[in-house]
Formats: structure tokens, sequence, C-alpha cells
């Protein structure tokens, strides 16, 4: 329900020179049942454009092919629309009131060229920032062919992400295929829910325009006071650690929790809360504690290396469902500096400019990130000896002294001279100013002289200008 008195579905899938019905549902009061009711089509200025109403009105565009059936003592009216073009997909209302603003609720409408072969439609509710798990159903058990995620559109269904590796751009470390199981089933995992993730989708196995997968899916994002944005980059040194929590609902009960590396919509095990730590990994990874009532566990990675960069997932398994959040590391190459440990970063510009998302390479201190099944938040914990906060192993003193020690041997040595050559340059400059004011003097008094007659001779230089440039009458006439 989209509000306690308006409600209905929020997709609609046809197919070119199909129909469909649309149900708008609402609360039996005296106002509702004898107000305009009306269906409208949002264009690209945000302007909804009546289709019809129960005024009587209908455009022109669906004259013959739409209409709208008010029934007040069942609280429900519905619209039908017939001989669908592929122009009618795009986002409509249907709503209560005399303009088309007031009490609505939104939906979009998807035309397909062929819809023949897709089945009923599941809606999977998300919240923003948050993780769903979309179960596909059962197939072929000895079928090699590769799955799929793709989303549903006016020009058919654009591919999100496969088997083969491809992922689309804006899912990057944020959606996995699991493995098939016995039954041929498999799921899709997203986190990090977007606004722009909502619409509708097909999973299936083999070719993207096979007829033989009939799952579609209405995902649809809603806000979510509950889950925070987050940071989701990490940055670590080569040989250094880092720890960082992953969080999951308290009440629940989940038989594995667990770490997986993300690669081309694939996730590797690489670490769960029974023991279980990946060959490669041996000695390097651990989920170090668990906490039930708090609902968290700790991932502790030690002794890192450049290819540890890349995306990582934390996940929680109940049943069918997975709760799940991703996070991206970056390590850097730990090099010498004389620059001041305090003011030197290891965080690329483009990752998290928040202070708990890396360490310097003295500090060697272990920060991370607190997840919360598809949210996350700073936190900072110490698995090795570190200075206190805002120092370093290092004393900044003692890395000048080091970088300025042959400057500080040279400066007796300079000093003497330098004084005795600035005082020189003082004395020759005294000098010279002098002789100038000297030579100076003498002209100005000679040409002093010669110019003292004709100046007290003369008439005001500057009442002689101006009498040049506005002679009298009588000049003028002479």
């Amino acid at each position: 329900p989209v509000s306690s008195t308006l409600y209905g579905s929020r997709f609609l899938m046809g197919e070119v020179g199909g129909s469909v019905t649309h149900q708008c549902f609402y609360s039996t009061t005296p106002a509702n049942k004898h107000d305009r009711k009306y269906w409208c089509k949002i264009a690209r200025s945000g302007v909804c454009y009546t289709v019809i109403s129960t005024t009587g009105y209908t455009s022109k565009d669906h004259a013959g092919r739409v209409s709208l059936e008010d029934i007040p003592q069942n609280g429900t009216f519905a619209v039908t629309m017939t001989e669908l073009k592929r122009s009618d997909t795009g986002t409509y209302r249907c709503g209560i009131g005399t303009t088309n603003r007031d009490l609505y609720v939104s939906l979009n409408l998807t035309v397909l060229a062929d819809a023949s072969d897709l089945g009923p439609t599941e809606l999977v509710h998300g919240e923003l920032r948050g993780s769903v798990t979309i179960l596909c159903p059962p197939g072929d058990t000895h079928s090699v062919e590769k799955r799929f995620w793709c989303k549903l559109g006016r020009n058919g269904c654009a591919l999100i992400a496969d088997t083969d590796g491809y992922v689309g751009k804006s899912y990057q470390g944020r959606i996995f295929i699991t493995p098939q199981e016995s039954s041929g089933a498999f799921k899709i995992l997203i986190n990090d829910l977007k606004k722009e993730d909502s619409g509708l989708y097909r999973c299936g196995t083999g070719r993207l325009s096979g007829r033989d997968s009939r799952r579609v899916v209405a995902l649809q994002v809603t806000a979510a006071f509950t889950l925070p944005k987050r940071p989701k980059f990490l940055s670590g040194t080569v040989g250094g650690s880092l720890s960082f929590k992953c969080h999951h609902d308290p009440k629940g009960n989940y038989e594995k929790k667990y770490l997986c590396r993300w690669t081309a919509a694939r996730c590797s095990p690489l670490a769960d809360a029974d023991g279980f730590v990946h060959e490669s990994y041996k000695g390097r990874i651990q989920i170090a504690s668990s906490d039930q009532e708090s609902g968290t566990y700790t991932v502790v990675m030690r002794h890192l290396r450049e290819e540890d960069a890349g995306w990582y997932w934390c996940g929680a398994k109940s049943g069918h469902t997975e709760h799940t959040s991703s996070v991206k590391l970056s390590i850097q190459k730990e090099a010498c500096s004389s620059q001041d440990p305090e003011t030197s970063t290891l965080v690329k510009p483009t990752l998290s400019s928040s202070p708990a998302a890396h360490s310097t390479p003295a500090q060697r201190s272990i920060t991370g990130l607190t997840y919360t099944a598809g949210t996350v938040t700073e936190s900072t914990s110490t698995l090795l000896p570190t200075a206190a906060p805002g120092t370093s192993v290092t004393p900044p003193g003692e890395i000048h002294h080091e970088s300025s020690s042959g400057e500080s041997r040279l400066l007796p040595a300079v000093l003497p001279a330098l004084i005795l050559l600035i005082f020189i340059t003082i004395t020759v400059l005294a000098l010279t100013k002098i002789n100038l004011q000297k030579a100076t003097g003498e002209g100005r008094s000679a040409a002093g002289n010669l110019e003292a007659v004709p100046i007290s001779s003369a008439l005001n230089p500057v009442k002689e200008q101006t009498m040049e440039e506005t002679p009298s009458p009588e000049k003028v006439q002479g």
C-alpha cells in the first residue's frame, strides 16, 4: 500500500497489440466515492497528461482503446488499455481528485514486442542501500548453459550479468549469480540497492532471447531510514593488516556467515565462521570473532599483498535468503618518505576520505568498516601495538633530523661569509646613492638659474594653456 486511502500494483507488462488491466483500490469514504477518478501518463517534462477520467474525457491518442470502470461500493476502479503500442511504455498514475496532482499511486507499464513467453510476475521488495535475494526457478539439472539476469524494457531485455563473466557497469561489485543447486535452481544476489534498480527483470538459462525462462521479477526499491550511507572502500599497505566488521540481524537464525571474493558476477568463498579458510589464504585471513547479541562478526586480513586488491563480500545465509554487502579493497605499496607521517595519506582521492578508512605504514593501525546486512559504518580496531592517536611510531623530530643533517654541518662555515657579503653590498649601495644625489643636486641648481628669468616675466603657464584652448572673439577675428 502506498497510502492508507489508495494503493495498487507498481508494475504492468503487456505485448504489442495486446491489452492490460490495472486496478486501483481506495477507502470507501463519501469523498472518495464521488470524487473524480483519473488515469494519466507522465511526460518527460514531469507533467501528467490525462488519458481518461470519470468526467468523460479521453485523450485523442487513446480514443477507442482505453476504458475506466469505477465501482464505488467496492472501493475500486479499473483501467483497461487495448491495442498496445511500444510508445505506451512509460510511467502512469491512477488517482482521485480534481487535478492530476491529488491523491495518486504511480506505476510503470512495459510493452514488449513479444511477452507470450513470460509468466506471472513476482514482486520483490528491497531497501535503499540494502540487499535482496531472488530465487530463479528449478530447471534442467544437467544444463551447463550460462545463467543470466536482464532488465525488461521497450527494446527487449537488457543484459545485467551472466555466468560467462559479463557484468554491467553500474553493477560492478554488487551482483552475484550463485551456482546451480541440485534442483537446477539458482539465486541472484544484489546489494547496495539504488532507486534506479526498480523495474521488471527476467532470470533464466541459455540464450537471452530464449523462451525457456518464464520467471519475471518486479523489483521495488524503497527508501530506508534504518540504512545510512556508508563508505564502500578500504585501503591497506603491502605487508600490513586490517579488519572490518560484518553485521546481520541479531534476531536472525543464520546457518552460515562468510566472506567471499567477488569477480565477474561470481564470489569465491575465502572464510566462514565455522573455521573454513581457503588454502591460498591460510594464516592470512580469519573470522576472528562473532557476537550474536550485537549481530556482528569480525574479519581480519594480515600480510597483505598487492594481488589482494579487489571486491569482497560479507554474507549471512538463512534458508534461501542471504543478506550481503560489499567493499572494495585498495592495496598501496609501502615506500620510505621524509614526510611527516601525520600529513601523509595512503588513500587515493577517489576513495573514502574518512581517516578510519586508511592506515599509515608506520602506525600499522588496523582500520575497517562495519557492515549491517547491507549497511556499513566505520569502525577502528587495533590488532598490533600502535602509538596513541595523532602520533606515530617514529617521532617526526627524528625524521627531520635525518633529512636535514647534511645542511646542519654546512651552516657554521657558510654563515660568516654570508654576513660579510651582505655588509659589502650595503656599503657599495650607500656610496653609489650619495654620489648620485650630489650629481643630481648640481644639475637642478643650474637649470633653476637659467629658467628663473623667463618664468618670472611670463604669464602663468596654466592660464596660458587655457587661453590657447579658448581664445577670445577679437583674436578669432584677427
